[in-house]
């Protein structure tokens, strides 16, 4: 018998600058959460446990040199995952199309989502304290499986319809915007710090001829 397994779905850790950087993000973040009064609005409006720049601010990288730094860094992150996806970019190229901050309180989560408008989705992970949330990925196909028998308790990796992932500080998780994931509850006092993004793609324009 021959088995072969096709189709797969990846996730990428890596380890993003160094502490400095970090540390610096840091004060970026909590400065943002101290003075983004329309960002704090739709927190409460919301009811998001913490703070979110998700709503308020688009240009980071603009604003903050410590973001301009994380975002080369990003760049260089997604244009590795583009490779290891074999992925043609020769019509167009990956852009940055949207980075916000997230600071998750006590008891806060964010429920099941996909990125529709990105090609490449992932997080930063800035503050994670003893008790911090996990990233939870969804099998794209479990929507499909309908009365697929339950999985055996000592099932590997692969073939679990859920993983797990908890995150480290400095590190840098990225997968495709396809791939449904949520935050699990938060379950320590100090707040959990993240930066999440997304890339596009952008074909190149060709200009018409007069």
């Amino acid at each position: 018998m021959v088995r072969s397994s096709y189709f797969a779905t990846s996730i990428t850790q890596s380890g993003i600058g160094d502490e400095e950087l970090r540390a610096r993000l840091e004060s970026v973040c909590w400065l943002l959460e101290a003075e983004d009064e329309a960002g704090n609005a739709w927190c409460d409006a919301e009811g998001y446990d913490g703070y979110t720049s998700y709503a308020s601010l688009d240009d980071l990288p603009e604003r903050f040199p410590e973001f301009a730094a994380l975002q080369l860094h990003l760049d260089a992150a997604a244009q590795r995952f583009a490779d290891a996806a074999h992925w043609d970019l020769s019509a167009g190229k990956l852009e940055l199309d949207a980075i916000w901050v997230n600071i998750l309180g006590e008891g806060g989560s964010h429920s099941g989502h996909i990125h529709p408008g990105g090609v490449i989705s992932g997080t930063y992970y800035v503050s994670v304290p003893p008790g911090s949330a996990q990233l939870r990925l969804e099998d794209p196909r479990l929507a499909m499986m309908m009365g697929a028998p339950p999985l055996k308790d000592d099932v590997p990796d692969p073939a679990k319809r859920f993983i797990y992932i908890d995150p480290a500080p400095s590190q840098a998780l990225l997968w495709e915007s396809w791939l449904r994931h949520e935050v699990m509850p938060h379950a320590a006092e100090t707040p959990r710090i993240s930066i999440s993004f997304n890339y596009a793609y952008r074909r190149a324009t060709v200009p018409v001829a007069d």
